[in-house]
């Protein structure tokens, strides 16, 4: 043993870096590694116990020290780095604590109330007390919410006296200019610059805002984000009269402006500077500033990299399509998303734009970031778009179909679809046992599914099949559609499926839009479940009606899991969740933080929580489940309930800013709407799918912090924009 224990020389930063199970049985001399595995190897699963431990204790030493730094503590250890230098916790913090939140709810809760930037800085912000810019800082640290602060009092038209006569001063006691257009189509919004007289009500005023008094400071915020569209194809109204719209859905949606960052701490943010909607008047005034590549919008015809010039850009009131564009112009609407070309400059091949929309919250698939994406390293990828192998989504799926059968790949096959076009394509997949398939967007795109009349005598909606009709549960195909947006039909899946995963996509309610986002075809289901065994899993996504058809005799209900989404009937007496002829769906629905707009006629509901139901819920079995802090309407039938709406409050119901799909606030609850509800959730939070927004919150901290930074015997008040 003396020979073999100058061996044994442990490196002093060994047991600090190594993090294998094994890690301490390696430093073991090889000796004794043999001696061990000929007896069962005890000893190598007594380090490996030991290693765990180590690991926590290095853990524990690690976090420890990164506690010290505001950037890098525990979000719980925050409000106590903040107690040292006289941090006041936000309201709502204890909810953090206490509450039992779901899988990434606690630590976005806790940004919500106790942000690492309002935390940072906290001395440097009583320094700054007092200062506008710092207004508009606090609004980003601590709602993330962009804002703009207006000295109020400065607005107000007085009489001031001729020793204290100012040049500044002087515009603020004359009458209108009625022919200064540009000023009055900014009147009353965030940057008025035009004087009026005193208004007695208070800029914080829980009833009716006022905020024009000499003491009145008002911090204008913008909740609503700006979205991107690249390279995407605009939808033609009329070939004729060459009219078209920037969606492609062929609806009325609104330009943003891409917001710009302000140049320094320092600066009063602009127009520039926040994600407002364009107008006529901003446009026709600043067409330079907001048109063009790597700007608000641009227009591409025929094919061209190069954009249409913006000499032949004329802003115009496409409402009724009654403006006609002369020779070579190109007539475009902001405010409608709207564009008409006149003769000489009318497309031959198409037209393609690039804008910003906008939107509440990440959800029904966009350019923007999806962090729940999944890569799996032993998938074949199939990638789709220009430059890539495959131009068509067929021709991808028949290649994998291909490699799969000849055994040149495994069961797993992404399709990636690499840009923000659209498809207008048969799409059928059909699944052998042990399959699983995704077709998703790429990183940055968002491209469209537009299912056509392809056939006259059966529906053309996108069909997923299972071609086996006897394989076991668990070698049952899966598939996964994940950030795409399907329109025009909607989707039929048959056989004997395993999970149907929808994330980050949108099937769109009504299978289209009318100009005005009224429904294309109300009456018409999304989602048809025939005779299968799927489990649907929904997402962050929006869709319409779901039908099941299946035998309610001889199989199990179907799992329906609906998280973070919406269910769109566009109705509230419209069945959003039902089988034929309005019957009960043979199907089993989980709901978490979802808006259900329409009546749920369902076998049972296993759990809904945190959500809201504008039609009435029916189910068969009511001995099974439970709702909780949920909206359901009076009449419904449904399992036990637990602090719910409106059996705590009665006579309370939801009130949404808009309910058609296409409109910027489509799905959100309006700030008129009864606080039972805005606030009704477990963790204070609003019910429905935008919960974990946690705008309740983020507006209570505002307030709070408004209050704290602003001088003694100030009227501010916080006026939301969006």
């Amino acid at each position: 043993m003396a020979a073999h224990s100058a061996d044994v020389q442990l490196d002093p930063t060994a047991l600090t870096t190594n993090r294998e199970p094994d890690g301490l049985a390696a430093l073991l001399p090889r000796w004794h590694l043999l001696r061990d595995a000929e007896e069962g190897e005890a000893l190598r699963a007594l380090l490996a116990v030991v290693a765990e431990q180590l690991d926590r204790v290095r853990d524990g030493v690690e976090q420890g020290y990164e506690d010290l730094f505001v950037e890098t503590a525990a979000p719980w250890v925050l409000p106590y780095l903040g107690d040292l230098v006289g941090y006041r916790t936000l309201p709502g913090y204890e909810r953090v604590l206490t509450a039992g939140l779901h899988e990434g709810g606690r630590a976005a809760l806790a940004e919500a109330v106790a942000p690492r930037a309002d935390v940072a800085a906290t001395v440097a912000g009583r320094r700054r007390k007092g200062t506008l810019h710092l207004l508009e800082e606090i609004s980003e640290q601590v709602a993330g919410w962009p804002a703009r602060a207006v000295e109020l009092s400065r607005l107000v038209a007085h009489h001031q006296s001729v020793k204290l006569y100012r040049d500044t001063a002087a515009e603020r006691g004359r009458l209108l200019d009625l022919r200064d257009g540009s000023a009055l189509a900014l009147a009353g919004g965030p940057f008025d610059s035009t004087v009026r007289t005193v208004d007695v009500r208070r800029a914080n005023s829980a009833k009716t805002q006022g905020g024009w008094t000499p003491a009145g400071v008002g911090l204008f915020v913008w909740r609503l984000k700006a979205y991107s569209l690249t390279s995407s194809p605009a939808y033609c109204i009329d070939r004729a009269r060459n009219l078209y719209t920037f969606s492609i859905l062929g609806h009325d949606s609104p330009l943003v402006t891409e917001p710009v960052p302000e140049p320094s701490p320092t600066h009063i943010a602009t127009v520039d500077n926040v994600p407002a909607f364009i107008t006529r008047r901003l446009l026709h005034d600043r067409l330079l500033d907001y048109y063009g590549p790597g700007k608000s919008f641009v227009i591409r015809r025929d094919g061209e990299d190069k954009p249409v010039p913006p000499s032949d850009i004329v802003v115009a009131d496409l409402s009724e399509w009654r403006y006609r564009p002369k020779r070579g112009q190109v007539a475009v609407d902001p405010e409608l998303g709207r564009i008409a070309f006149g003769a000489r400059s009318a497309p031959r091949q198409g037209v393609w734009v690039d804008y910003h929309y906008a939107s509440g919250a990440d959800m029904g698939g966009g350019e923007y970031e999806r962090p729940d994406r999944v890569d799996r390293p032993d998938a074949a990828f199939y990638r789709v778009g220009p430059g890539q192998p495959y131009r068509q989504i067929m021709d991808a799926y028949r290649a994998w179909r291909h490699d799969r059968r000849a055994d040149r790949t495994g069961p797993d096959g992404i399709i990636e679809i690499t840009h923000s076009g659209a498809y207008q394509e048969q799409l059928d997949f059909d699944l052998d046992p042990g399959d699983r398939l995704e077709l998703r967007a790429a990183e940055g795109t968002r491209p469209v599914m537009r299912l056509l009349d392809w056939y006259s005598n059966r529906p053309d909606a996108l069909n997923i099949r299972a071609v086996a009709d006897d394989c076991a549960p668990h070698e049952r195909p899966r598939i996964v559609l994940d950030g795409l947006l399907v329109a025009g039909r909607g989707i039929n899946v048959t056989g004997p499926m395993g999970a149907v995963v929808l994330r980050h996509t949108t099937l769109v309610p009504g299978w289209s839009l009318e100009p005005e986002c009224e429904p294309h075809s109300p009456d018409e289901p999304s989602l048809v479940l025939e005779r299968t065994t799927a489990c649907l899993q929904i997402e962050h996504s929006i869709l319409g009606t779901i039908e099941v058809i299946g035998d309610e005799v001889g199989e199990d209900p179907l799992d329906i899991h609906l998280r973070d989404s919406i269910l769109d009937a566009t109705g509230h007496d419209r069945e959003a969740l039902s089988a034929p002829d309005c019957r009960l769906a043979h199907a089993v629905l989980h709901a978490h933080r979802a808006t259900v707009i329409g009546e749920v006629h369902a076998h049972a509901v296993e759990i809904a929580e945190n959500s809201v139901f504008t039609g009435k819920l029916r189910v068969a079995r009511r001995g099974i489940g439970c709702l909780r802090y949920s909206y359901v309407p009076t009449g419904s039938r449904t399992p036990r309930r637990h602090r719910c709406r409106p059996d705590l409050t009665p006579g309370v119901q939801p009130l949404f800013a808009a309910v058609r799909y296409g409109t910027p606030w489509y799905g959100q609850l309006a700030d008129r709407c009864p606080e039972e509800i805005r606030r009704g959730a477990d963790d204070g939070a609003e019910m429905g799918a935008f919960h974990d927004l946690y705008r309740p919150q983020r507006e209570d901290g505002l307030r709070a912090r408004l209050a704290e930074y602003t001088p003694a015997g100030t009227d501010a008040g916080i006026f939301f924009v969006t």
